[in-house]
């Protein structure tokens, strides 16, 4: 497929995103205007439509591609145009980064980062884990993550995020890449820190989702929120986390966005199961993924591995996988007998 002829006037950094749906459609339309940014997806029938129409139909309708965004169905060639100093970004389900990164296995690699947030389902593994074991631990890799919708990036609103890697290089390449009037983006050595965030707490927010739908009021909701990030913060400290990341923008901040927020496929979850929808027909209808229903089975026997206590996230995985009801589990949650707030055990 050609490449589109347009290109920005001041080219920078060179980038490519692995992955055409929502969250990497939306970064690389805003990030496309200040330097050579492309975009592949694996489906070339869909990359064609996307070129002709200047549109991501199904993942991002009616917002248009900016002319110098590139679009690639050839992996060969989309890894090609970031050169050996770009940025690679994958941009798949945490259930599709290890077969993408195994693909890439045959390809001199540049910079790789990630966008996505959970835990592997069947192996527990967090996804730079899953990165090294695909592609080895001496390539500079890291996560970019934080609080963002799609479609508000998309659209050019302001977004701050966090770019995580222990390669202060692959950090700083990231910054002078990404960050730019509309997108702040930090960085923090913290890898392990940023992941568990970012995964924890997409499954608080279908429990956030079930408080919301059973109409049990912003008083309870805080409680859970408040109460998820402390599980939250015992799992990421049980991996070797720092505490101070759970208060900032892939924890406390990812965890309100994805709670609260209308744009949020996590709580629209929940609030289907509150009022009585099964499992399946949630997961249709929403017609994209939802990163907590995968992850939460995976947390809950890491949390008991490790003997964590996250009834939270636990009692969420009882009413996805074990037919617990939604008001059930409120209940059980309630009746749990009271403690010191500071105790962590």
């Amino acid at each position: 497929m050609p490449h589109m002829p347009h290109r920005p006037p001041h080219s920078s950094i060179p980038i490519t995103i692995l992955g055409a749906g929502a969250w990497g459609t939306a970064l690389a339309i805003s990030l496309a205007r200040r330097q050579p940014v492309m975009l592949w997806g694996r489906n070339a029938a869909a990359m064609q439509a996307m070129a002709a129409q200047r549109e991501n139909s199904r993942a991002l309708p009616g917002i248009t591609l900016p002319a110098e965004l590139l679009l690639q169905a050839d992996l060969s060639a989309a890894i090609a145009h970031v050169g050996a100093d770009g940025l690679l970004i994958c941009a798949t389900s945490v259930a599709g980064l290890r077969p993408l990164a195994n693909s890439l296995r045959a390809h001199a690699m540049p910079n790789l980062v990630w966008l996505c947030k959970g835990f592997e389902e069947q192996t527990r593994r967090l996804p730079h884990q899953i990165v090294v074991e695909e592609l080895g631990s001496h390539l500079p890799i890291g996560a970019l993550s934080g609080p963002s919708f799609a479609q508000e990036v998309a659209r050019g609103l302001p977004c701050a995020l966090t770019i995580a890697s222990t390669a202060a290089a692959l950090r700083e390449r990231a910054v002078a890449a990404l960050h730019s009037p509309t997108l702040r983006v930090y960085s923090s050595e913290d890898l392990i820190g940023v992941e568990v965030g970012g995964a924890v707490k997409n499954i608080l927010a279908i429990a956030t989702g079930i408080i919301d739908g059973l109409d049990l009021g912003m008083n309870a909701r805080a409680a859970l929120i408040t109460r998820g990030l402390t599980e939250i913060t015992r799992l990421g400290l049980a991996l070797g986390a720092h505490p101070e990341t759970f208060t900032g923008l892939t924890g406390l901040g990812d965890l309100l966005l994805t709670c609260t927020g209308e744009l949020s496929r996590n709580r629209r979850v929940g609030l289907g199961l509150a009022q009585g929808q099964s499992l399946e027909h949630i997961v249709a209808q929403l017609g994209h993924v939802a990163e907590g229903v995968r992850c939460a089975q995976a947390v809950r026997a890491l949390a008991a591995d490790l003997q964590v206590d996250m009834p939270i996230s636990a009692a969420v995985a009882g009413v996805l996988f074990d037919g617990d009801a939604p008001r059930a589990m409120v209940t059980r949650l309630l009746a749990r007998d009271p403690r010191s707030e500071a105790d962590d055990s």
